[in-house]
């Protein structure tokens, strides 16, 4: 019987179906798609983090662990004065006939601690030249602190203190994880109230703001001012992801656009200036320049990206590796050398001594080299100036060639052509005589005087060694050539276009 009438209810479930045709089979099968579709993008924006009901859990659970920082440091009369105090003793000492003397300035920011024991991460700026640092917990309680060391390259600085107990420590977080327009959360001690939060997201990621060599600042609307300096940026896990340490303002107030340093610059900077005192940065021994669209066509390079190696140290772990002059950095490390600027902060955040795969682009193909990075210098290597020998007499150079395609007259390096431009004894190639102020080498800012070392990758010795590479370059179909150009002893790459007779 139970099978009987299973039999039943389906012979009268295919009599109740309708016969469908395809046109409605497909619109059935489009409208499932689209249901399908919105569940998965319902599923994915349930997994976005929505704009939280409010900030107050993690401000209570961070506040502890952010200081306020008092410097003090003696300046001279012909300072500045910003205390109205200070300005009105100055004032009653002149009247007095007293000559202004030397007077102690106190001048305030923010800090968080990274360690229990003691440990304090600032701005430099804060605690540059001060000569007594004070530490003010949320607390109150006020802890005299030394500096452990400080980098002024990344604008960042350690602070030890001496706690009776334990301090309230915070983590890093990962600052790559962040996306433009999360949620992030500011503390410090804006204009001396300390303990202040502010909340706002990430307006901009990887912001060059000419600070320094490694930028790489993130940008927020979080309300940041004059005494937010040196304080913590969290995410909503209440992780450190930045550094507050720049504000842009005509007036000196928050208008919406502050800086911060991302912890993943922040972090490893820190932790060497903890263990050595410094940081000590890997060291690749190149000069770059920026790999503009009229270079990458002229160093037949698909697209306009990496690092143009402009010179190499010589003994350097670049030389040594076999880097040359006109290679174009593409990755270090395993990452993507986007662009000049990303090289200097990856090379930087290596270990030195360690071997680094660094894959290059040379005279139209792609190939990898094992680079061992040295420690980089701090101190500036002073610059070699050569200048002609007094009492020497100037001989006329002898009339150069003259390359119409490019717009500029070359010569060969002699004795007389030496001390007409002061060329130094070791400068090797072509120079240039002269410039067609119309033509397509004027249009680069070349100039009489600039010592042309190489034509597309290719050294040359005497003018005719120029001309023929350009014909060369014309008759292969290419519309510009690269010139390894030695101006007063700085290599540079530059792409002129080809221009006609």
């Amino acid at each position: 019987m139970h099978t009987n009438r299973n039999k039943a209810q389906t012979r009268a479930i295919a009599v109740a179906r309708p016969t469908l045709g395809r046109g409605q089979l497909r619109l059935i099968g489009l409208a499932l798609l689209v249901v399908l579709l919105a569940m998965l993008a319902g599923l994915k924006l349930a997994t976005a983090r929505s704009a939280p009901e409010s900030f107050a859990d993690l401000a209570e659970k961070s506040l502890p662990a952010v200081v306020n920082i008092s410097t003090t440091q003696m300046v001279s009369p012909d300072s500045q004065i910003q205390d109205l105090d200070e300005m009105f003793k100055e004032f009653l000492d002149r009247q007095d006939g007293d000559k202004p003397k030397p007077r102690k300035a106190t001048s305030l920011g923010s800090g968080f601690i990274i360690d229990a024991t003691g440990y304090i991460v600032t701005n430099n700026h804060v605690i540059d030249g001060a000569e007594e640092i004070t530490v003010i917990t949320h607390d109150n309680e006020e802890l005299k602190a030394k500096l452990v060391g400080r980098d002024e390259k990344t604008d960042l600085a350690l602070l030890k203190v001496e706690p009776k107990t334990p301090l309230p420590a915070l983590n890093w977080g990962n600052s790559e994880e962040l996306r433009i327009g999360d949620w992030v959360l500011a503390i410090g001690n804006p204009f001396g109230l300390g303990g202040t939060v502010t909340a706002g997201i990430v307006s901009a990621r990887q912001r060059d703001i000419n600070a320094g060599p490694y930028d790489d600042f993130i940008q927020t609307d979080a309300s940041i001012n004059r005494g937010n300096s040196g304080g913590p940026m969290f995410n909503m896990d209440g992780e450190v992801v930045g550094i507050n340490s720049a504000i842009y303002s005509p007036s000196g107030g928050s208008v919406g656009i502050g800086f911060s340093i991302p912890s993943n610059l922040a972090k490893g900077v820190i932790a060497q200036i903890k263990e050595f005192g410094h940081p000590r940065r890997g060291w690749l021994g190149v000069r770059i320049q920026t790999v503009s669209p009229e270079l990458a066509e002229g160093l037949r390079l698909p697209e306009a990206k990496g690092a143009l190696v402009s010179s190499v140290s010589a003994g350097g772990p670049a030389d040594k590796a076999g880097i040359r002059q006109g290679d174009v950095i593409l990755e270090f490390n395993g990452r993507d050398v986007a662009d000049m600027k990303a090289l200097p902060r990856l090379v930087a955040d290596s270990q030195f001594g360690k071997s680094v795969p660094v894959s290059i682009w040379r005279k139209g193909a792609k190939t990898t080299v094992t680079v061992e990075l040295g420690e980089l210098d701090e101190q500036a290597e002073a610059a070699l100036q050569t200048t002609q020998p007094e009492g020497e007499p100037e001989a006329a150079p002898d009339k150069g060639d003259k390359i119409e395609l490019l717009g500029m007259e070359v010569g060969k390096i002699d004795d007389a052509v030496r001390a007409k431009f002061e060329l130094p004894e070791d400068a090797e190639g072509v120079v240039i005589l002269s410039v067609d102020e119309n033509g397509p080498a004027a249009e680069k800012d070349l100039r009489p005087g600039d010592v042309i070392a190489e034509v597309d990758q290719k050294a040359v010795a005497v003018p005719g060694d120029v001309c023929d590479r350009v014909k060369s370059a014309q008759e292969n179909g290419y519309r510009l050539v690269t010139l390894l150009i030695n101006r007063e002893g700085d290599f540079q790459w530059v792409a002129v276009k080809i221009g006609k007779k």
